[in-house]
């Protein structure tokens, strides 16, 4: 069995959520004798070239721009290139689903991995947010299957095609167990003395709100917040200037241990994300054992579930770091729901057998008896959807 993994920026991972789950899915793969490609976009390389890693091929495509536009001809030369070879595809993400009518027309089977619904986020641009609606459109109608990482986008997409063509599969992560505790020394950090914050630094994740909030007075207690800050980049700007001097900014660790250490001896995880699904830096929280503060909305709900607190707005993240970060009964509470949670829901056995379950179902060509029904329906807009969805609210689904 053969199967393509495009939409990343390569393996072993070295930067987001996505690599790490096309890791951990290539090796189980692997292990259960799959021949897996894991295509890694390769900036300023003269030529394509081939690799193996833990037996994984990986295949380094030249680009020529490290930026959207890099990414997306990135994602064109990765889709000819697939298609010449065959194998079963999993996209991880929709950004350029567009090229996803090269498979139809190949009978290659076609899987994505559907993300969240960028579109809404407020960081980026009109033409960015359209280009990015108008492909999460051309996702449910090119691709075999789509794969939700979360109920909430689930029901979603179920807005744009039949439930049928939809699996759930959320995100998982290796539970946290004992941490090197000296790997806080850089940092001047004590284990159960400061809060926590990793997200990239936009206007989704709540952080300047976050940070007011904890800056409102003196804790006692350092707040860490992972990530590169550029005082030139106005958002950005506005969270260090808001920061008191118990808030800390490291800048951005990619050091597995290093940010599992971070997590796991932390007092309290807050997470500010406002959109997405199952988010990853969430779910490895969980594992971690990690108190959680989270922003109030389903999909956070839905991941942390009853045992996290939540909060609606900057004041209100106040009132709750007031309480929080001097009750140590609660936490203890809290760390030990965090634990369950991610045991019952979020553990990379469960996740990998499922997408291995369902990418077995998807093998070779895609014109076949699963494919041989193509028929567009289109049914009226559904009343209250807003932004885009007022104007293209029509259901799709290609079969």
């Amino acid at each position: 069995m053969k199967l393509a993994i495009l939409g990343t920026r390569g393996i072993p991972a070295k930067h987001g959520g996505f690599e790490t789950f096309a890791e951990h899915l290539a090796l189980h793969l692997v292990s259960k004798g799959w021949a897996v490609t894991v295509y890694c976009p390769a900036v300023g390389a003269p030529a394509a070239r081939e690799s193996e890693w833990r037996g994984i091929r990986l295949l380094h495509l030249p680009v020529h721009r490290d930026d959207a536009v890099g990414t997306i001809a990135f994602d064109w030369k990765s889709t000819l290139k697939a298609v010449g070879e065959g194998a079963t595809v999993l996209n991880l993400g929709y950004g350029t689903a567009v090229f996803g009518l090269l498979y139809r027309l190949c009978g290659i089977s076609n899987v994505i991995n559907m993300d969240g619904i960028e579109w809404r986020r407020q960081k980026w641009s009109l033409p960015a947010r359209t280009w990015l609606y108008l492909n999460e459109r051309l996702a449910c109608l090119f691709a075999n299957h789509l794969i939700a990482d979360h109920p909430e986008i689930k029901k979603h997409l179920a807005t744009r095609v039949d439930a049928d063509k939809i699996t759930m599969i959320p995100y998982g992560a290796d539970p946290v167990v004992d941490p090197d505790v000296s790997l806080l020394e850089p940092f001047n950090l004590t284990p159960n003395g400061y809060a926590i914050i990793i997200a990239r630094p936009d206007p989704d994740n709540s952080i300047l709100e976050i940070v007011r909030a904890f800056s409102a007075r003196k804790r006692g207690t350092k707040l860490v917040i992972l990530g590169n800050y550029d005082e030139s980049v106005p958002y950005q700007k506005q969270v260090l200037d808001a920061a008191s001097s118990e808030v800390l900014f490291p800048g951005g660790i990619y050091d597995k241990q290093i940010v599992e250490a971070l997590r796991f001896f932390a007092r309290v995880y807050v997470h500010g994300h406002k959109v997405g699904g199952t988010n990853p830096s969430l779910v490895e929280a969980l594992a971690a054992g990690s108190p959680v503060l989270a922003h109030d909305n389903p999909f956070n709900r839905e991941v942390a579930g009853p045992g996290a607190r939540y909060f609606r707005d900057e004041r209100h993240c106040a009132e709750e770091l007031n309480v929080l970060l001097d009750d140590d009964l609660d936490l203890g509470d809290m760390r030990q729901s965090s634990r369950r949670r991610h045991g019952e829901k979020f553990t990379w056995h469960t996740v990998l057998n499922a997408y291995e379950e369902l990418l077995v179902r998807w093998q070779g060509d895609a014109v076949d008896d699963r494919a041989d029904e193509k028929t567009i329906a289109l049914s009226p807009p559904a009343a209250g959807r807003d932004g885009f969805d007022a104007v293209l609210g029509s259901k799709i689904s290609l079969k």
